[in-house]
């Protein structure tokens, strides 16, 4: 829709032009594109997902320690992720978006797909390692895209159609995969060229990951979006650390927060399939199917829930979007203490689902956080960052933290149970505390781009 030469993004129609005076995507553009990358996002989960519910069959055809399954989960994902992940963030801040994310789309599905043709340890940390060297562009070239489509009022709710990519990602990554190995697991396996006779695990690789070749030409089809405000060239990265330095309140508790409650979230949620069958007996087709039942259920209800609370408090507080992500890890925390410990496996897995609903309440805000308080052209850049400290966090630390707890602290793989809920008991309260100094100098920020916007 078009009112007096300028377009509005949908929902905020006369507001987005009088605040800002900033000229929006048309809201068909704005809702197309953002499917084409909730899909985007979808594939990326998918693949870094799957991995998790293979670490039975892989850890028994591979003859792996819990140790190497850790490395696996996290470090090898996250070593070229972090490393690339800032450098290319500056391509992302000057140059086409939608180019750089369908390559790097193509590239981390082809190499999931590579993954399946892996024999040894090695073989398959290089392959994923590279699913993460792909991935490294998606969120900063996503979210600078998201901001550069739908004002910073509707941010949430853009976001949240985003993260249910990742819920359904999740979701679907589970349980189709229920579906391919009970498939797998009951047919002969046929002799292929090169190759020979894989085994169910590395077929599910192949069938996982081809497809993401679809949504790369789907994201290269998209027009770029028209970058609002600021200048098109990237600042420097000396420039970068400035900035963030002399606003450093308001920076530290997003950026250290979400660093903590990464350690928990990333792994606990790599570890939680073999959990579920090192201590209810659970076949991993059972785990999938479950699991993603649950995680499609909890997932999408928290994070439209998330946004729309954030839309609710926002008329009254500056700060909507971190108070949402608080209340959410207040009431997850008791939740991911407790489902590890319980006898029964379906009421683990009840409690499982509270807990990630409510935490994924704080996804889609915690994100429009940092974008709401960026300027456009650093955006790609402290993007980057922030996902990089979640990366550090989530695949780096967390996987091979539960494996150390388990290893070394309880002494018995059995006892993974304890490593999972002693890990949320200390992590999680760690976080709310460290995000409870944010609120206010957020807030402060948030009121100061509104007197900008107000003057003009």
């Amino acid at each position: 829709m078009t009112t007096g030469g300028t377009q509005t993004t949908p929902g905020a129609g006369k507001e987005a032009e009088s605040t800002s005076g900033i000229s929006w995507p048309s809201p068909r553009q704005a809702w197309t594109a953002m499917g084409v990358l909730a899909l985007v996002r979808m594939s990326a989960q998918l693949d870094l997902t799957i991995l998790s519910l293979l670490v039975e069959p892989i850890k028994k055809d591979m003859g792996l320690s819990d140790g190497q399954i850790g490395l696996l989960l996290g470090l090898a994902f996250a070593v070229f992720y972090l490393g690339l992940g800032v450098p290319l963030s500056k391509l992302v801040d000057s140059y086409s978006r939608k180019t750089i994310l369908a390559f790097g789309v193509a590239f981390w599905s082809i190499s999931t797909a590579m993954s399946g043709l892996a024999t040894n340890f090695v073989q398959l940390f290089f392959c994923r390692a590279a699913v993460g060297a792909g991935e490294s562009v998606n969120g900063p070239a996503t979210f600078s895209m998201i901001a550069d489509m739908f004002p910073r009022e509707r941010l949430a709710r853009a976001i949240a159609v985003l993260n249910m990519g990742s819920v359904a990602g999740t979701a679907v990554a589970m349980i189709f995969s229920a579906f391919v190995i009970h498939w797998l697991e009951t047919i002969e396996m046929p002799n292929f060229p090169i190759i020979g006779t894989p085994r169910p695990w590395q077929a599910v690789f192949f069938i996982i990951g081809l497809p993401g070749l679809f949504f790369a030409l789907m994201m290269y089809a998209l027009p770029e979006p028209r970058r609002q405000g600021g200048p098109v060239k990237a600042e420097s990265f000396g420039g970068i650390l400035r900035f963030m330095k002399a606003n450093w309140r308001l920076f530290a508790p997003l950026f250290v927060a979400l660093l903590v409650s990464g350690i928990e979230s990333g792994g606990a949620g790599m570890w939680r399939p073999a959990f579920l069958t090192r201590t209810y007996g659970w076949s991993p087709a059972q785990v999938a199917l479950v699991s993603g039942i649950v995680s499609l259920v909890t997932g999408v209800a928290g994070v439209f829930l998330g946004s729309f609370l954030s839309e609710y408090l926002a008329r009254k507080y500056d700060n909507a979007n971190l108070r949402v992500v608080l209340t959410g890890w207040i009431i997850a925390t008791p939740c991911m203490v407790a489902y590890p410990l319980v006898d029964n496996p379906w009421v683990s897995v009840t409690i499982s689902g509270i807990a990630s609903l409510a935490a994924l309440m704080g996804a889609p805000t915690q994100n429009a956080a940092l974008q709401s308080v960026v300027p456009g052209h650093m955006r790609g850049q402290i993007t980057a960052l922030y996902l990089l400290t979640f990366t550090l966090a989530g695949s780096g630390i967390g996987p091979s933290f539960i494996a150390a707890i388990t290893e070394y602290v309880v002494g018995d793989e059995a006892g993974l149970r304890y490593a999972l809920s002693g890990s949320a008991a200390v992590m999680m309260p760690l976080a709310i505390v460290i995000m409870i100094f944010g609120l206010k100098p957020y807030a402060a920020r948030i009121a100061q781009l509104k007197a900008e916007e107000a003057r003009g």
